[in-house]
């Protein structure tokens, strides 16, 4: 089934986003605009970010989904909405709904986080596990639309979603009005290219960079072939950002608009998030750090004042933790070594003690015994530490050779 119609293709222009700003108005907050010292440092000029994260939902997706649902004919709203999503989207279908009194259906995959199955049910949609992964949860969410008469709700592509998402632009401008580039995060293109159009049209001396996680960066390639292009897999803990396809309407206004499309790695990932975390002390899903992570891997490629727009902070606590341990490797915070000594009374305490001498924190402690590359009187334990950084670590290990033990690992 295509949910494609004359009106899902037609243009989107400034006046869209305007209207929509006044339809959002005490429905979506203007979310803070935050300085960030550490940034600013790096670039060189002013980092400011825009702290999509403390929307109502936790994401900027209730702006574009409010405004889908809110201009719908009585007779669709009747008929309800269904929409697909692994959460973010989800959620912002399912509030907008309910605030405008719109009876929503929600398909998720198996594989969810259940915080955010939770929060879209509470929100008040019927949640509907489908698939295991968002492709598969999309065509059910289609089939379900042809059967019912629901109107499907797409999470990015149609011109509602993108002129409301295009109010975080018109936000920016009126908060920072000095800016001079724009970080955003780019999944299927609706939030880059609406706040695109809305600053373009006011400002387009305003340089405006997407940044996609390189396990799944389809714009590229599109834009590179003038059409938007499937990948034939993805693969990043940047769910948010995790399409494998650009939407036919925000490819064309991204590659008109748009002037650059980065791409960031799961450690610059993850360390963004840490460093949200740390100094701004703001929870943020990885997708929402990726302007962060751009600016980390290239501080010099951006001329301020900054703006980094952090998108979300549905985060699931179970990724989180995965998430800040990788960030702390990343950075030489924390070190998983293996060392192989005799096995007899007294040898633990004695690497435990060689590692103090270093100030290293031992976190962790596991042993094997039984294993057919160890001696008969040998054991190996593997030790995780949280260490002070690149050198610490270097330290580390060299403590460990010349008190005579064997790291392997």
């Amino acid at each position: 089934m295509s949910y494609r119609t004359a009106d899902s293709l037609r243009p989107v222009t400034l006046d869209d986003v305007r209207g929509a700003q006044k339809m959002l108005s005490g429905v979506a907050r203007a979310t803070a605009m935050e300085g960030s010292r550490h940034l600013s440092q790096l670039v060189g000029a002013p980092v400011h970010l825009k702290c999509e994260n403390l929307q109502r939902t936790g994401s900027f997706k209730l702006r574009g989904a409010y405004v889908r649902i809110a201009g719908l004919l009585p007779e669709e709203r009747a008929a309800g909405v269904v929409a697909a999503s692994a959460g973010n989207h989800a959620q912002g279908v399912a509030l907008a709904s309910a605030v405008l009194g719109v009876r929503s259906t929600v398909f998720m995959p198996h594989g969810a986080p259940l915080p955010k199955i939770s929060a879209t049910r509470e929100y008040g949609a019927e949640v509907r596990l489908h698939g295991q992964v968002v492709d598969e949860t999309l065509a059910a969410a289609q089939e379900y639309a042809a059967a019912t008469g629901a109107v499907f709700i797409h999470p990015f592509d149609h011109p509602d979603i993108i002129a409301g998402q295009g109010t975080v632009g018109l936000e920016i401008l009126e908060q920072c009005p000095e800016v001079r580039t724009i970080v955003v995060g780019i999944g299927g293109g609706g939030l880059a290219a609406g706040i695109a159009v809305a600053v373009k049209a006011l400002r387009p001396d305003v340089r405006i960079v997407g940044v996609q996680a390189a396990g799944a960066a389809a714009y590229p390639p599109s834009l590179a072939a003038g059409r938007p292009v499937s990948l034939r897999s993805t693969a990043t803990m940047a769910d948010g950002i995790k399409v494998g396809r650009p939407g036919d309407v925000p490819f064309s206004l991204v590659g008109e608009l748009v002037d650059e499309v980065r791409t960031v790695t799961e450690d610059e990932l993850a360390a963004a998030l840490l460093l949200c975390l740390e100094r701004a002390k703001l929870v943020v899903e990885p997708a929402g750090a990726s302007p962060v992570a751009a600016l980390l891997s290239a501080p010099e490629a951006f001329e301020g004042p900054v703006v980094a727009v952090l998108s979300g902070g549905n985060v699931d606590p179970v990724l989180m933790e995965r998430v800040l341990r990788h960030g702390m490797a990343a950075q030489g915070r924390y070190l998983a070594v293996r060392v192989r000594l005799t096995d007899r009374p007294g040898a633990l305490a004695a690497l435990l003690g060689a590692l103090s001498v270093v100030d290293a924190n031992v976190l962790d402690v596991s042993h094997l015994r039984t294993d057919p590359r160890l001696g008969l009187t040998e054991a190996e334990v593997e030790l995780h530490l949280e260490t002070k950084g690149p050198a610490h670590c270097a330290e580390v290990g060299r403590a460990l050779r010349e008190a005579g033990y064997t790291v392997v690992g």
